[in-house]
């Protein structure tokens, strides 16, 4: 373990113990979130892990250390703002410099990994971009997935961005999609992107299986489980494609790029629907931490199977 990462003694312990553990990212409370509710949904989403008796592990990079494990003073500072955005590149420089910084998925991945962590919980995962063709905008979360092999629990991908193309991306990366009850890949405040589900499962015990087996053959990636926001909290379809419409019309009159394009949306939509957006962001993510902790702890069950084959 590098000496910039250190593992909280209870996650560490665990890991060692072979119970499950939860990787949570700190970009959707520093930067997907609004104060207050940010705070208080970090202290819910680790409850939701405890509660299905797994460990919950907040990853962010603090003073140039990469934490694994927070504690609530330190999830004070995440949520207190002021943070950098860091992907799975900005690692090594935040680190270097003595940084403050939260994690996305890319980061938390590859710092979820050497923490020996293989599920985590997270809102939505990054993907192609519109446009991507003149811009190559893509993110990042999608190389580190093909190459990180860490289950990651989502809402699918943000309707902000190309989810046909995202998912055309993810099979030439060979990451595996399943869809979580449903045989439609969810695009995030929708329950149906439009996009059919690669795979469907239905129960956390398929999903540890899948990726047990995955992974027992050698297969370096990581997984992609898409879990549909809850009906009652799905964003209303028209209203979601007129904000999403008036945003990237915005975006591209303010000349907004990059990195900066998803937290830019995610606050017009929260603004343009009147706390809509937040709510079901907010159901997602619980939905998914959930799930997550289940499948943590039927991944467990199902590599000791493995094992004992």
């Amino acid at each position: 373990m590098p000496d910039a990462v250190r593992v909280a003694p209870e996650v560490a312990d665990a890991v060692a113990e072979g119970r499950p553990v939860v990787a949570l990212e700190s970009t959707l409370l520093a930067h997907g979130l609004p104060a207050p509710d940010n705070r208080a949904v970090a202290a819910e989403l680790e409850d939701i892990v405890r509660a299905a008796d797994a460990v919950p592990a907040t990853v962010a990079v603090l003073d140039g250390t990469a934490a694994v494990g927070l504690t609530p003073d330190e999830l004070d500072r995440v949520c207190g703002g002021g943070l950098a955005k860091l992907s799975g590149r900005d690692l090594g420089v935040a680190l270097g410099l003595g940084l403050d910084g939260a994690t996305t998925v890319a980061a938390t991945c590859l710092l979820a990994r050497l923490a020996g962590i293989s599920v985590f919980g997270t809102g939505g995962l990054g993907g192609v971009h519109r446009g991507a063709r003149e811009s190559w905008d893509i993110s990042a979360d999608l190389a580190v997935l093909a190459s990180t092999p860490v289950l990651v629990v989502c809402s699918g991908v943000k309707s902000l961005l190309d989810v046909p193309a995202t998912l055309e991306q993810l099979e030439t990366l060979s990451v595996p999609v399943l869809t979580f009850g449903t045989d439609a890949f969810p695009g995030f405040y929708q329950r149906d992107s439009g996009c059919p589900g690669p795979w469907r499962v239905d129960r956390p015990a398929q999903v540890a299986e899948v990726a047990a087996a995955h992974w027992a053959l050698g297969a370096p990636s990581g997984l992609v489980v898409a879990n549909p926001v809850p009906d009652a909290d799905e964003l209303d379809r028209e209203l979601h494609d007129r904000v999403l419409a008036e945003g990237l019309a915005l975006a591209e009159q303010r000349g907004v790029r990059g990195g900066n394009v998803t937290p830019m949306l995610l606050e017009y939509f929260h603004t343009a629907t009147g706390g809509a957006s937040l709510t079901c962001n907010i159901a997602l993510v619980r939905a998914n931490v959930a799930l997550a902790a289940q499948v943590a702890g039927a991944l467990t069950d199902s590599e000791v199977a493995l094992r004992a084959r």
